[in-house]
Order: structure tokens, then C-alpha cells, then sequence
């Protein structure tokens, strides 16, 4: 057994705690916010996404990204600023966004995708653990020819790796869903897609952790490392040190801060995205949906409904850009018209900061300058569907074991020269 200290609070650090603790390993959870604190982990879309198998550096991304970032209501935008990182990150992002890159990344993303979905389905089994878990898929709505083309190449290729997709007129998509008036022109459905509640998954797989017996320690800050050669001793925090044998990062876009004073670089960008949620919608859609010119997630939520998105590339910045609120509120009615801009008057802009690595993959595994260090971050707009599989891993290559899924690809020191 061994003392395994994680640092972070979000689902990838709770969902290493608890598979780290069922290993039998003791277990210390350091969290800088409270209990009641905010995360990119609690208002995302809720979505769990096994067909999500395009990284977001992909073809067309930079040609795409350019045209928008020019206006303020669009899903992109980058804030202009002197950023040596900011420019690494942008030169590595645009070298992966080719077909070569899609084609090693993809199958890998849908077997993270998949072994993360069952195990959500063995956590919504488990006493105490209700988080509106629902398993009837995701509908990719396309406005325009062009689009619903692009989508149904998306289809056959998510096909030939074994993902169930099928182009749907807009006909069929109200069939499928008829609680719900829409002003569209086809669909992708993708069956295997799943969404549930994030801030209840969260509340109650905290209470099952604590009841696991991981040691939760909220509002602990960690500031600096105590070293012992190329092995960390302990964490230095505002409230003094935590020694243990194993570390885990799973601090989200601060990730790369906590470990720099280590030697270890981490290319990473904070994409920061906004929620708006109707608490008591005009219509309830039972299925999710991701309006694709928009680039806007839709998913009711235990009679709410939430919608998401927005990739505001700005920094460690938690401030609301109203641009960015008002393009998801006038985007909404377009496919939805009984959501007009009106809707979201007076609605609290909810907003969190997904960390974006270059290639769109996420960091999961060791950092080999430091013997003990450990990395779970960098899963852009996936780390609540990928969440349980990325604690599933870290737990098993701290435990010595073989991971179930290769993560050749997710190394941490992958850009290291």
C-alpha cells in the first residue's frame, strides 16, 4: 500500500482518489477551494461522448478558428496578448491539426470514450449515486447543407471505427424527439452518447470517496514541493506539508503551474467555456444535443436545461465576457425558436476553464524528471467524459498494473525534446 497525495478537486482528482482508495492505496485529496467551491467539473454540458473522436486539433481548425475569433459572439476566440507560451502552444496546435494526427488519436479516444461510459454505468448502480444518468444518445443538428455534408462524413467515419451514427432528416429527428420544436435541416444521432447532472455526479462521488476513506482537505493550497533528488517528499502548502510516496496533478488549466517548479513544462492552454441554464424550460428535449454551426451543447438536466459552450483562449481568466454569453443566448432560438434571446434574461452566466493541450489529448502518466510525479490533465471539453477511465489508469500504473487502455499517446513528456 502506499500514500498517494492528489492534488486538485475536480472529477479527474475525485476519480483517482476513488479508484486509487478501491486499489487499497491511503489516500489524501488536497483541494484549494472549499466544499461549496466552483470548477470547470460542476456547469460543463454534462455530456459523456464516445463520439467525440476527432481531437480538437484537427483539419480546418486553424482556417476555422481564424474566421471566428474576428467576431465577439462567435464559439472561438483568442484575447490578444504577449504570451511566449501562448505562441508555443499555437505553433504545436497548428503542426497537430492533420489527418495523420486524427487518424493515430481517434480509435484511442473512442476506447478512453467507451471503458469511461461503462464506468459511469457502475457508478449510477451504486447505493446513493443518482445523477440523472441518461443513456439516449446525442443529436448533432446541422442548419445548412454544407454542414449536415461535413456531419455525415463525421458518420461514415466514426462507422469504420465502430461508432453507431446515423444521418437523419429533420423529420426523423422530430420523431425521435417531439417534445421539442426545432428549425433545422438534418442530424447526426449518435446513439452510444450518454449525459447526466454534473454537479450531483460531483456532490455524491465526493460523499462516497469520504466514506472510502480518502482524506479530503479543503481549502488546502499547495505552493511549492519538498524534493528529494528526483523525487518529490512532500507538498508544500498554506496550511503546511503533506508527505506521501506518490503524486498526482490533476489541477485542471492551473496544472502547469503546480509542476513547473520541478523542471517539468506542460503545454497548456486554459479554453475558457460558458453554461446558461433554464431551470423551468417552455420545452424539455429528453435527448442532448450539439448545435454544430453554433458549436453550442445542449442537455436537460433533471427538468433543467443547460447550454453550454463557447472556446475562449485568454488565460487564468475567470472573468464573464458578456460577448461570449450573448452569442449562446442568441444562438440558442435558431435551432430551438422556443429559446429566444429573451430566455436567458436575468440567467446567471456560468463559466470554466477546460485545459487544452496542443494536440486536443489529454496528459495522463508519469513525468519522468520527477520519479514520483504523476499528470491528469489537458482533456479539453472531455474531462467530465473521461473523468472515471483517466482514475481508472492513474490508479493502475500506481499500482504497478498494466493499464487497461495503452496511453502511449497521453504521455505527459510527450513535447519534451
Amino acid at each position: 500500500m502506499k500514500k498517494i497525495v492528489i492534488v486538485g478537486g475536480g472529477i479527474i482528482g475525485f476519480c483517482t482518489a476513488w479508484y486509487c482508495r478501491q486499489a487499497g492505496h491511503e489516500v489524501v485529496l488536497l483541494e484549494r477551494g472549499s466544499p461549496q467551491r466552483d470548477c470547470c467539473s460542476l456547469g460543463n454540458a454534462g455530456l459523456i461522448v464516445p463520439s467525440h473522436i476527432v481531437p480538437l486539433a484537427a483539419p480546418g481548425m486553424v482556417s476555422m478558428g481564424f474566421k471566428m475569433m474576428w467576431n465577439p459572439e462567435s464559439p472561438f476566440y483568442i484575447k490578444p496578448r504577449i504570451s511566449a507560451e501562448l505562441f508555443d502552444w499555437g505553433i504545436k496546435f497548428v503542426r497537430a491539426c492533420n489527418p495523420e494526427h486524427v487518424k493515430r488519436a481517434a480509435p484511442l479516444l473512442r476506447d478512453l470514450n467507451f471503458a469511461s461510459k461503462r464506468l459511469f454505468e457502475e457508478f449510477a448502480v451504486l447505493p446513493g449515486m443518482d445523477f440523472g444518468f441518461v443513456k439516449k444518445g446525442c443529436l448533432n443538428l446541422c442548419k445548412t447543407e454544407a454542414r449536415l455534408h461535413e456531419e455525415a462524413e463525421l458518420a461514415e467515419f466514426s462507422r469504420g471505427l465502430g461508432m453507431p451514427a446515423e444521418v437523419l432528416s429533420a423529420d426523423e429527428v422530430r420523431r425521435l424527439d417531439p417534445g421539442v420544436d426545432m428549425n433545422i435541416l438534418g442530424a447526426v444521432f449518435f446513439p452510444e452518447d450518454a449525459h447526466l447532472s454534473p454537479s450531483r455526479f460531483m456532490a455524491q462521488l465526493t460523499d462516497r470517496v469520504a466514506d472510502a476513506g480518502v482524506e479530503i482537505r479543503w481549502q488546502t493550497e499547495v505552493i511549492d514541493w519538498t524534493r528529494d533528488g528526483d523525487r518529490i517528499h512532500a507538498a508544500r502548502t498554506n496550511s503546511g506539508e503533506v508527505a506521501g510516496d506518490e503524486f498526482v496533478v490533476a489541477g485542471g488549466s492551473w496544472s502547469p503551474r503546480l509542476i513547473r517548479k520541478l523542471g517539468v513544462r506542460l503545454p497548456l492552454q486554459a479554453g475558457k467555456g460558458y453554461s446558461l441554464t433554464v431551470e423551468k424550460p417552455v420545452q424539455l428535449p429528453q435527448l442532448s444535443y450539439i448545435f454544430t454551426e453554433a458549436r453550442l451543447a445542449v442537455t436537460p438536466m433533471l427538468g433543467a436545461l443547460r447550454f453550454g459552450g463557447t472556446m475562449e483562449i485568454a488565460g487564468l481568466d475567470l472573468s464573464v465576457n458578456p460577448a461570449r454569453v450573448r452569442g449562446i443566448a442568441n444562438s440558442a432560438g435558431h435551432y430551438f425558436p422556443a429559446f429566444p434571446p429573451e430566455t436567458f434574461a436575468g440567467i446567471p452566466a456560468w463559466r470554466g476553464l477546460r485545459p487544452c493541450s496542443p494536440d486536443g489529448l489529454p496528459y495522463i502518466g508519469r513525468a519522468k524528471a520527477v520519479q514520483n510525479l504523476w499528470v491528469g490533465t489537458g482533456h479539453a471539453m472531455m474531462g467530465l467524459s473521461l473523468g472515471p477511465i483517466t482514475g481508472q489508469v492513474i490508479a493502475q500504473m500506481l499500482s504497478g498494473d498494466r493499464p487497461t487502455i495503452d496511453v502511449t499517446l497521453l504521455d505527459p513528456d510527450r513535447y519534451e525534446v
